[in-house]
């Protein structure tokens, strides 16, 4: 890939994704796979005037030695050194970038209920930090291509050329041919008009229906509002989390779920693909649940904690998006998430509420936002999706038809 569109990205990235201010620090987090992208991503960040910039490099063997050697109590404690960058993060907010590139099986064969009860018991510490956070920084998740990544993608295909594939694939899905800043301004305007025209619905439900099996209503909180693309934090920042990204969104209202969903695409989840599965909820829980591939990797992260056997958003996608009409299979939420509608289990998003800054946390988890120490997006998109919204007034609006926006 030439490097002047590969600067172009990381320019993307670092100013209209994590949107980085002038004095503020940045902390990147990346795989091994394209340190000479991290180096542009870097230089881009310190161009937008960043004071400091931090990388750190995780690597998916290393976490499956760990795994295996060390003792489940050391595995899961939070050092002081690590609390203490914790606590300078909060102090500091610095912008944060995510470049993912892991193999979507390269954890396989991995301890997976040792690795489950290490987060549990270190989001025990890193939580209230995360959470003290939210909304007051900026972050930014994007791609860039690992070699079993792309092999996975791309079976058959020499190593070199798979890469070359995905990159290719990864630059359109995320808009970054051309004028890559232009282009998202003119996205975010389009998923403001669509999230516009839905909150002035104003929904108390969404049924959704396809010919899988899919047969689920969901609950909307009455003071809820769906977001998409561009977001600001309470200082007055505007940045995009995602890239790409091509969804409307809301937090629906805890305990507010009836019947069953199919889903209708590989759920990567830690380093290991769950395939082919299903979940019925009833007053709002996951209750039963079932998988062709990986079914006890599902019960694991359905009883995470209590947040997590319930919905913490509701996304709608249409089927015709540029990632689904690429005809690709990226086995990454980044991107398989951004094809089709999904719905999410675990953590809600506080913001997705009006007003939500003159609500104290607690009294936005009591407003139905649900709390979790996971967030695992699922895609249930199908071409033949039917959502059908009810307002608090009684009003039905067909919001999806034959899985596209129905307006």
């Amino acid at each position: 890939m030439k490097k002047t569109v590969l600067r172009e990205y990381a320019k993307l990235i670092a100013r209209k994704g994590a949107n980085v201010q002038k004095g503020q620090e940045v902390v990147i987090s990346a795989e091994l796979d394209c340190p000479e992208f991290v180096k542009y991503t870097v230089e881009e960040c310190y161009k937008a005037g960043a004071s400091k910039v931090t990388v750190q490099f995780s690597y998916q063997p290393l976490t499956k030695v760990n795994v295996k050697y060390q003792k489940p109590k050391t595995l899961g404690r939070v050092e002081k050194w690590e609390e203490e960058r914790l606590s300078h993060r909060l102090d500091t907010l610095p912008a944060t970038i995510y470049l993912v590139s892991e193999d979507p099986d390269g954890l396989k064969g991995m301890d997976q209920k040792k690795y489950s009860a290490a987060i549990q018991s270190r989001m025990k510490v890193i939580k209230p930090y995360r959470d003290k956070m939210d909304n007051h920084y900026q972050w930014c998740i994007a791609a860039v291509p690992g070699e079993m990544w792309a092999k996975k993608i791309f079976p058959g295909v020499r190593t070199a050329k798979a890469v070359e594939m995905l990159w290719d694939a990864i630059l359109s899905c995320s808009r970054a041919y051309g004028d890559p800043i232009n282009n998202w301004e003119e996205h975010n305007a389009e998923l403001r008009d669509h999230y516009t025209k839905l909150n002035n619905m104003q929904l108390k439900t969404l049924h959704y229906k396809a010919s899988n099996g899919t047969d689920l209503t969901v609950g909307l909180r009455e003071l809820g509002e769906f977001a998409g693309g561009e977001e600001t934090t309470l200082e007055g920042v505007k940045f995009n989390p995602n890239i790409p990204s091509e969804e409307c969104f809301v937090s629906p209202k805890k305990g507010e779920a009836e019947g069953i969903v199919y889903s209708t695409k590989p759920l990567s989840y830690n380093g290991e693909l769950i395939d082919e599965f299903w979940i019925r909820f009833k007053d709002g829980k996951a209750v039963e649940c079932g998988a062709k591939q990986n079914e006890e990797l599902l019960k694991e992260l359905i009883n995470m904690d209590e947040g997590a056997a319930y919905l913490g958003e509701c996304a709608l996608v249409g089927f015709d998006s540029p990632i689904n009409e690429s005809g690709l299979l990226f086995y990454n939420t980044l991107f398989d998430e951004n094809a089709c509608c999904h719905l999410a289990l675990g953590r809600g998003f506080p913001e997705t509420t009006k007003d939500f800054e003159k609500y104290t946390l607690k009294e936005l988890h009591e407003m139905g936002v649900n709390d979790s120490i996971i967030h695992e997006d699922f895609m249930i998109g199908t071409a033949d999706l039917e959502i059908t919204g009810t307002s608090f007034d009684g009003k039905e609006y067909q919001i999806f038809k034959n899985g596209k926006w129905a307006f």
